[in-house]
């Protein structure tokens, strides 16, 4: 629980087990993975040998027979499942065995989708991997930290990889949020909150499908929704500046096999969790993908965006952020 952030938390079980030049394969960043997994704009680029996997090109899901045949071929010393932009539910069981068959360690990282997994939404990966980490924000809806479970007979290494491995001091007060959001995981209402969240994204998955917009892998098992823009005749940059000034967030992020650069990208990624938790169910989902396609059919015209900003303002003033008299004497 010392670890600082989703990313420490991945540091920490690379400092555990790892030595410098050892090869670890892991998910292509512009299909689904991460930074700290192997990009190149990473420190840890020049440690580790990366060797990546990615999706197949049809599908746009993970290849489960290629990710086999190339982790025979670069016997690597861990194999990383997770990452920030796979809509899809993951095999944890068969890359399980194939890291035993390899004789790899077996990480996932589950920062997206750990409030999912901690309310028995989706499948969980803890009975198949070495280690998990987290980050305990997103779907976990806790401070700004980490944490990494692990099997019991490697938590002595894990313990000296945190520290004094990749992190120092220990920060107690977030340890004490962390103990509270792991007490909030385990009830009724945050299970409701994440069953809530996986509606909402096929919901608006499917609502967006319906103004002519293509998701990415044709739908979701999570809470994100990974839309393709190029039907629309948008990039990723244009339609999130847009919806910024209107008041919807989301991010510009690579797709599979994406022809534009990373810093203009062919399509967005849109998460469900804080929208869900503010209390938006299937009828708010459906206004929010209107004004997405209003905004789309116009992203440059002033006029346009300032009548979504006005729809977008007043549906989530139904929703207040705070209860009334939450901040009265």
């Amino acid at each position: 629980m010392q670890v600082y952030s989703g990313s420490t938390a991945n540091y920490g079980v690379y400092s555990a087990i790892l030595e410098p030049g050892d090869t670890v394969l892991s998910m292509r960043l512009d299909q689904g993975g991460h930074l700290t997994h192997g990009s190149p704009v990473n420190f840890l680029y020049k440690v580790y040998n990366f060797v990546s996997y990615g999706v197949d090109q049809e599908t746009e899901q993970i290849d489960y027979d290629a990710l086999e045949a190339k982790a025979k071929e670069c016997k690597p010393k861990l194999i990383i499942a997770g990452g920030s932009s796979y809509p899809r539910l993951i095999d944890y069981e068969r890359i399980g065995k194939i890291a035993k068959e390899v004789g790899a360690y077996f990480m996932v990282d589950m920062a997206h989708i750990a409030g999912l997994v901690a309310a028995k939404v989706i499948p969980s990966p803890v009975p198949y991997a070495d280690f998990v980490s987290s980050s305990t924000t997103k779907t976990f809806c806790g401070p700004r930290s980490g944490m990494i479970l692990c099997k019991e007979e490697f938590a002595k290494k894990l313990d000296k990889g945190v520290f004094p491995g990749c992190v120092g001091s220990i920060h107690l007060h977030t340890i004490a949020a962390k103990a509270y959001s792991l007490g909030y995981a385990a009830t009724p209402e945050f299970k409701a909150i994440m069953e809530q969240i996986v509606v909402n994204a096929k919901k608006l998955a499917e609502e967006l499908t319906s103004y002519g917009f293509r998701i990415v892998s044709g739908g979701t098992d999570n809470h994100i929704v990974m839309v393709d823009l190029r039907p629309k005749g948008l990039t990723g940059k244009q339609f999130q500046k847009a919806l910024e000034y209107v008041g919807i967030t989301v991010n510009k992020n690579m797709i599979p096999f994406d022809p534009e650069k990373p810093f203009v990208t062919s399509g967005v990624r849109i998460g469900l969790t804080s929208t869900t938790q503010r209390g938006l169910k299937e009828p708010e989902i459906c206004e929010i993908a209107a004004i997405m396609n209003q905004v789309a059919n116009a992203p440059e015209d002033q006029a346009n965006l300032d009548a979504c900003k006005a729809k977008a303002e007043a549906l989530i003033a139904k929703f207040p952020l705070y209860p009334a008299g939450a901040f009265e004497d």
